[in-house]
C-alpha cells in the first residue's frame, strides 16, 4: 500500500477547477439537473463541516486547542481554505485583513505610501484607504491597489467587495470603486489570477520564500525578467533591467547606502555603476529622473508572489 501525499496547491485548483467544470455539464441537463449536482455539492460540503466542527469540540474539550495549535491551523495554506469553508477559521475576518495590510505595508513603505483599514461592513464589504504619495515612484495608485486588493481577497475570501480610496478621494468624500469578489466557489479553490487595470496579473515565486537576507537573485516571472532581494524581513522585487544603461542586472548586489544604517540597501549596477536605492522604491541615487521599475510582491511568511505585466499579444 503506497502512502497518500497531501495535496498540493495546484492539486487543489484542480480540483476546484473541476468542480465548476462538472456543475457547468450538468446544466446542460437542465435546470434541475443543475440545482441537484448544486445541491449535492452543499451536502457534502454541509457533511464534512459538520465533521470538522465535532473534531475541533473534541480537541477543545481536551484542553489541546491553545493558541499556538490555532496558529498552525491558520497558518496552513490546505487547512485554513478548508476551515473558511465552513466557517471555523480560528481568526476573525478583521484579524485576518489587518495581518494582510501588514504584508504588504513594507512594499507600499516603499513607494513612500500606507494604508489604513476603515471598517468591515456586516454585508462583507472592506473599505480602505490608501495614504501618502509614491514618493517620485512611476507606480500608480491602481498598481498599489493592486498589492492591497490581492492580499485582503487571499487573506479573507469570503469578502464580497473592497472599497479603496485615496486620501484626496476622502477629502472630497468620493468613495473609490467597488471590487466584486466572486463569493461562492472562491472558497472553495483559488482562481486564476485576474489581470489588474494595467494588464498585470499575480504570479506566485515559491523561490523567494526562502532567500536569505542581504541576497539578490535573478528569475523570469511569467515571461518578465526579475531581480529580487531581501532586506531583513521585507522582500522586493523590480524588472531586471537597469534604468541608465539597460542591461540586466546580472552580478548585482546589496550594499549599505553611504552613511545610512543597515537597512538602508543599494543596489549597484555591475555594467555602468549606477546605484539604486532599494527602499525607495529603486529610485536612482545618481540621477533623479531614472529608477528601477518596481513589481508588487506579497509575502505571507509560506508563500510569495509577484504581480507582473500580462505577456503581450503579438
Amino acid at each position: 500500500m503506497t502512502e497518500q501525499l497531501p495535496p498540493t496547491a495546484a492539486d487543489r485548483h484542480t480540483t476546484g477547477d473541476r468542480i465548476d467544470t462538472l456543475l457547468a455539464a450538468a446544466a446542460a441537463g437542465g435546470t434541475i439537473a443543475r440545482e441537484r449536482s448544486e445541491e449535492l455539492v452543499r451536502l457534502v460540503t454541509d457533511f464534512y463541516g459538520a465533521g470538522l466542527t465535532r473534531l475541533l469540540e473534541l480537541v477543545h474539550e481536551r484542553g489541546r486547542l491553545d493558541d499556538d495549535t490555532l496558529a498552525a491551523l491558520a497558518a496552513d495554506d490546505l487547512v485554513a481554505s478548508i476551515l473558511l469553508v465552513h466557517g471555523l477559521h480560528p481568526y476573525s475576518v478583521e484579524t485576518r485583513v489587518e495581518a494582510a495590510l501588514a504584508s504588504v505595508r513594507p512594499y507600499l513603505g516603499s513607494h513612500g505610501g500606507d494604508v489604513e483599514l476603515l471598517g468591515i461592513t456586516d454585508d462583507g464589504a472592506v473599505r480602505l484607504r490608501l495614504l501618502g504619495s509614491c514618493d517620485g515612484c512611476p507606480s500608480s495608485s491602481a498598481t498599489l491597489t493592486l498589492a492591497v486588493r490581492g492580499a485582503v481577497e487571499s487573506a479573507a475570501p469570503e469578502i464580497r467587495t473592497i472599497e479603496v480610496e485615496s486620501a484626496a478621494d476622502a477629502a472630497s468624500t468620493a468613495a473609490g470603486p467597488l471590487v466584486p469578489v466572486d463569493a461562492l466557489f472562491a472558497r472553495l479553490h483559488e482562481p486564476a489570477p485576474a489581470p489588474d487595470e494595467a494588464g498585470a496579473t499575480w504570479q506566485p515565486v515559491p523561490e523567494l520564500v526562502g532567500l536569505d537576507s542581504g541576497a539578490v537573485t535573478r528569475l523570469t516571472v511569467d515571461q518578465v525578467p526579475v531581480l529580487a532581494c531581501r532586506i531583513g524581513a521585507d522582500l522586493f522585487a523590480f524588472r531586471d533591467r537597469c534604468a541608465r544603461c539597460e542591461q540586466p542586472l546580472a552580478g548585482a548586489v546589496l550594499a549599505r547606502r553611504l552613511g545610512g544604517g543597515p537597512a538602508d540597501a543599494v543596489l549597484r549596477c555591475p555594467a555602468c555603476a549606477a546605484h539604486y536605492d532599494v527602499r525607495r522604491a529603486g529610485a536612482c541615487l545618481d540621477a533623479d529622473d531614472l529608477h528601477l521599475d518596481p513589481l508588487p510582491l506579497l509575502a505571507d511568511g509560506a508563500t510569495v508572489s509577484v504581480a507582473v505585466p500580462a505577456p503581450v499579444a503579438t
